[in-house]
């Protein structure tokens, strides 16, 4: 006899801690500027296997789902969800929490978001104004760039800048007549 089984409605209730945590580990699928990984607390280990399921199957954009081999404090287990960093990857976690709606007692507006160390509600745009959506973008960001640039500069090329984002930064460029 076979026996199949799946996530019915609110399946996982009271077996989340509503915090997505954006690129706190390291990708095993690819190099960190191509991935962003997503994680989740998960407050039983079964439940935790049933996730990575529910994931790895339900998504066509997901490229790995995976759960921690054993539990990161007593009861606690983490589920790792890999995606490619696009423009769309803000919008693809905001479908996974929507859906996770069905599962848990979060609505969207429940959920956090935690990136460097700082957490914060969740929203598409939070996640657009925070996280680099783009391989360059990372690699800008944690200044890869700097290697490259001394690399240039010893080869006597033009080094390139990166641009300045922060608004008050810009404001005091402007003034300064930059």
């Amino acid at each position: 006899m076979l026996l199949f089984e799946s996530l019915n409605y609110e399946d996982m209730v009271g077996l989340f801690k509503p915090t997505v945590h954006i690129d706190e580990f390291s990708s095993k699928m690819g190099d960190d500027d191509e991935i962003v990984v997503v994680s989740f607390f998960v407050r039983d280990g079964q439940a935790a296997k049933d996730l990575v399921k529910f994931f790895e199957k339900g998504y066509d954009f997901i490229l790995d789902a995976s759960r921690s081999p054993g539990e990161i404090k007593p009861g606690r287990f983490l589920v790792y969800v890999e995606l490619r960093r696009r423009s769309t990857t803000g919008e693809r976690i905001n479908e996974i929490l929507g859906d996770l709606e069905t599962l848990t007692e979060f609505n969207a507006k429940d959920w956090k978001m935690t990136y460097q160390d700082k957490e914060q509600d969740w929203s598409v745009e939070a996640f657009n104004s925070l996280v680099p959506r783009s391989p360059r973008q990372y690699r800008q960001e944690f200044e890869l760039e700097d290697e490259l640039n001394e690399m240039r500069s010893a080869a006597g090329l033009n080094i390139k800048t990166k641009p300045v984002t922060d608004p008050e930064l810009k404001n005091l460029q402007a003034l300064a007549g930059r």
